[in-house]
């Protein structure tokens, strides 16, 4: 660590490691690590091959041929010279590989769709669902390229009263069909439709407890709908809390995928998710629930949050964070997280000067795996130093990690 960093390591003796792998191991990492990174469009009229430059305007034509009104998605116009316009026309060609008779075919049947299902102006509709905001799917925070981000979750459905409330009969999966399209239509509203700007979404798709057989209709429906309303509009699939028998699968259907389509894919196991989830978002805006930082209170007007930190614990290291120069009545409040825990965690201050002495503020505890990000604070008497103490001694895997403080000086004013 350099001189000046707040962090310190010490290091347990070294213990000997069984590199052995298991077979479902070696499968996780092809389905992980094979997969060359998906690559945005720029969507920059200069930056596309002459032929699919010349397919743009032939379906620009056509569509202005065959359209009997304004033309329109996003409140973006299709027929004008509008750059906008064309990032959503080099979507569809894209999803059609620039086959332009094709692409036109898609167009107009999501311009049809669209009108019929009321798309442009569901984000006005309260559509309930209440009990499904922020857990099921729901818009959370930005990658860090700016993408926003859309969370899946369906585990709660293996609670059958819980499905059957939302699932159990024809109409109750329509609202609910709609309730999903709305969350997309949220994100959607984010985007730049420009080129070079964010133009799609990120989607991170939990697998755990998620019951397959009885979703099957409805993530059926869902997946063809996206695919034939939404070409192009999610630039990476994370797939987190993947089990063993599902990276089997993908490695026998893999090479029926496209390259482009496969480039889109993260798949990460349980264990892995804040690791995973490091690499494309920052732990400030990753849920507390996936080893991030970010609980819903944060998405909320308020104060700023304080710069937050990361940093690695390998195998076998103890890692003290020190926050020096905390003043007699000061508060310090802090958040801190390690990806998978599994490791001792503890909090002191240590006073300044003669007479030093240290408080346990957080007593050296076991944190499970599963634990969410620690938040708390602590208001010193005297000035001294805070030491946030993660001990992964006992283990030889390396962890991602953040933390973050802000130190609020006392109100108190001397007469």
């Amino acid at each position: 660590m350099d001189s000046l960093s707040p962090i310190s390591v010490q290091k347990a003796s070294p213990k000997p490691q069984n590199f052995r792998k298991s077979f479902v191991t070696s499968l996780m990492e092809v389905a992980t690590l094979r997969t060359p990174s998906f690559k945005e469009d720029t969507y920059s009229i200069s930056n596309l091959k002459p032929s699919e430059r010349k397919a743009l305007q032939e379906l620009k034509l056509k569509l202005q041929t065959d359209s009997s009104e304004s033309s329109s998605m996003w409140g973006v116009s299709l027929l004008g010279c509008d750059e906008k316009g064309d990032v959503i026309l080099l979507k569809f060609l894209r999803a059609r590989d620039f086959k332009v008779s094709d692409s036109l075919h898609m167009l107009e049947k999501c311009l049809s769709w669209r009108k019929d299902f009321g798309s442009d102006n569901i984000l006005e509709e309260d559509l309930g669902f209440k009990e499904l905001e922020g857990v099921v799917a729901y818009m959370h925070g930005y990658d860090r390229e700016g993408h926003p981000v859309c969370y899946n979750a369906y585990g709660v459905f293996k609670d059958k009263e819980m499905y059957e409330r939302i699932f159990g009969d024809e109409e109750k999966l329509k609202k609910f069909m709609r309730w999903r399209v709305q969350v997309l239509e949220r994100g959607i509203d984010m985007l730049h439709f420009k080129p070079g700007g964010i133009n799609s979404i990120i989607q991170v798709t939990d697998l755990k407890d998620m019951p397959k057989r009885e979703l099957r209709v409805a993530s059926n429906q869902i997946l063809s709908l996206f695919q034939d309303n939404y070409p192009e509009m999610v630039a990476r699939k994370i797939f987190v809390n993947v089990p063993w028998y599902f990276s089997v699968l993908y490695s026998m259907f893999s090479p029926f995928l496209t390259q482009r389509t496969k480039s889109k894919f993260v798949i990460s196991k349980e264990g892995n998710v804040a690791e995973t989830l490091y690499k494309f978002i920052r732990p400030e805006d990753i849920p507390v629930q996936y080893g991030g930082l970010s609980r819903p209170t944060d998405l909320q007007n308020g104060p700023p949050k304080p710069a937050t930190t990361e940093f690695t614990v390998k195998g076998g290291e103890k890692v003290n964070i020190q926050v020096e120069g905390i003043e007699a009545g000061a508060t310090i409040t802090w958040d801190i997280v390690v990806g998978g825990w599994e490791l001792e965690y503890s909090a002191e201050f240590v006073s300044n000067g003669e007479g030093s002495y240290t408080i346990a503020v957080e007593k050296p505890r076991k944190i499970a795996a599963n634990e969410e990000a620690i938040h708390n604070s602590f208001t010193s008497k005297e000035a001294g130093k805070m030491v946030l103490s993660v001990d992964n001694t006992a283990s030889r895997k390396r962890k991602v990690a953040a933390y973050r403080y802000i130190v609020s000086k006392s109100a108190t004013i001397s007469a």
